[in-house]
């Protein structure tokens, strides 16, 4: 204990050596109500501290047994801030001949990729350019203009009224990718910004709520694809994906839908639905159930804002149908892009891998243009976004060389496609999973 009892910020403040753990201690934690984790080989106990955590306690507790380092600095901006939080909760370290991962990780992965990430930091590539996002919240500012201009110059008509529901849709899609923005801390130094900007443009722009998308979202970067812990792969019996759930469902004799037909249902509750009813509910139900009256407040003044712009135009039922018009298009944009990068990939249990191995195995690329960078939110940088989750888009770029040389020489593949392929390989995995369901459902 003489080497590792005087690392970590914490282990100046104890007068005895610090105890040690082996990880087959430390894996013990890992219950709702028990919860360790290790960051830096030393062992924290966030059982009551979790929640209070700002990212939501499943985004934390999604890590307890194991090494969160990579986790940990991927998701902060401000580690001097946020270790000040940690003090408290140290209790030890690793055992000195202990490995600093868990399970086996491929410990020589990590080590490159931090190294990886030092040199990332050393190129300035975590630094924003202020102006690229401001200009994309004035061309998104610009066109709500375009659309209320449509409707009052010509008419509450089926014409201008479709084109302003495009021009609002499209206003809406591009909100969506700049919130995500924010809420991934990536353009300004200091987190607080970065939520207040958050809460305005998700709040006022979208109708939504910041913290919902907080939790949801971070469960979704911290375990990618993973079952029981990120919530976009959570179906809800509506579909199977990947090769394990479809084969369980089947063994089970589990018979909800036609899953052998999801690929073709799938354009009529997928696409159309998510926003205008799923998520809708949900937003507005988690922010009443937890009572998050800031979040609702800003929702409130956005809906008020539409409903003052429009229904001058199309009185209150034509404005309600209007805005779900609108909610219907852009849930057919958000779902297809969104899907692309991760219902293709690897989809299974928790398979306890290193930060840049599970991340590379949940995730695949879009082929770089200005059109797939201006669709997709710069989304088509998938890998490097969930690597570099804080990094600010219109560097993902940049790195993306370096990740691809990291892949070759581990010899993990580095999926890049084009657009149409892309979205074409959704329905593809769709029809796989079902036929693996059917497979599994009559034979097995």
């Amino acid at each position: 204990m003489g080497k590792g009892g005087n690392q970590g910020e914490g282990a100046t403040e104890l007068e005895a050596p610090m105890p040690t753990f082996r990880w087959e201690e430390i894996q013990k934690h890992n219950l709702r109500t028990d919860k360790w984790l290790v960051i830096d080989r030393k062992v924290y106990n966030i059982t009551k501290w979790s929640s209070r955590h700002p990212g939501g306690q499943r985004v934390i507790g999604h890590y307890a047994g194991e090494d969160a380092t990579d986790a940990f600095l991927a998701f902060h901006r401000n580690l001097d801030f946020v270790r000040k939080f940690m003090k408290p909760l140290l209790i030890g370290e690793l055992a000195p001949d202990e490995p600093s991962q868990d399970r086996g990780k491929n410990s020589q992965i990590t080590e490159d990729f931090r190294a990886l990430r030092k040199t990332a930091e050393d190129m300035n590539l975590f630094k924003s350019n202020q102006l690229f996002f401001l200009l994309h919240l004035a061309h998104i500012i610009a066109m709500e203009s375009i659309a209320w201009f449509t409707i009052f110059y010509f008419g509450n008509g089926w014409i201008p009224t479709i084109i302003t529901a495009f021009v609002l849709a499209t206003s809406q899609a591009q909100a969506g990718w700049l919130q995500h923005d924010y809420g991934h801390l990536s353009v300004y130094k200091k987190s607080m910004w970065n939520h207040i900007v958050h809460k305005f443009i998700i709040g006022h722009l979208k109708g939504a709520s910041a913290n919902w998308w907080n939790h949801r979202h971070f469960q979704h970067h911290a375990k990618p694809n993973i079952f029981h812990k990120d919530p976009d792969v959570n179906m809800l019996h509506v579909f199977v994906l990947g090769e394990w759930q479809p084969i369980e469902y089947g063994k089970k004799k589990l018979k909800y839908l036609p899953y052998n037909h999801q690929h073709e249902y799938f354009f009529l509750i997928g696409p159309p639905l998510l926003i205008p009813l799923y998520f809708q509910y949900q937003i507005i139900m988690t922010m009443i159930v937890r009572k998050d009256w800031v979040d609702l407040a800003w929702a409130i003044s956005y809906y008020t804002r539409f409903f003052i712009t429009y229904i001058p135009f199309y009185g209150v039922l034509g404005s309600i149908l209007f805005l779900n018009f609108i909610r219907f298009l852009e849930s057919h944009w958000f779902v297809w892009v969104t899907q692309m990068n991760h219902i293709v990939m690897e989809i299974d249990r928790e398979p306890y891998r290193d930060w840049f191995s599970s991340q590379l195995a949940a995730t695949c690329n879009v082929e770089q243009s200005f059109f797939n960078d201006w669709f997709s939110g710069h989304l088509n940088f998938q890998i490097e976004h969930h690597l570099f989750p804080t990094m600010p888009r219109h560097n993902l770029h940049k790195i993306a060389p370096l990740v691809r040389s990291l892949c070759a020489k581990h010899g993990i593949e580095y999926q890049e496609k084009p657009l149409l392929r892309a979205l074409q390989d959704i329905i593809g995995s769709l029809r796989k999973s079902g036929q693996l369901w059917l497979d599994a459902y009559l034979h097995k």
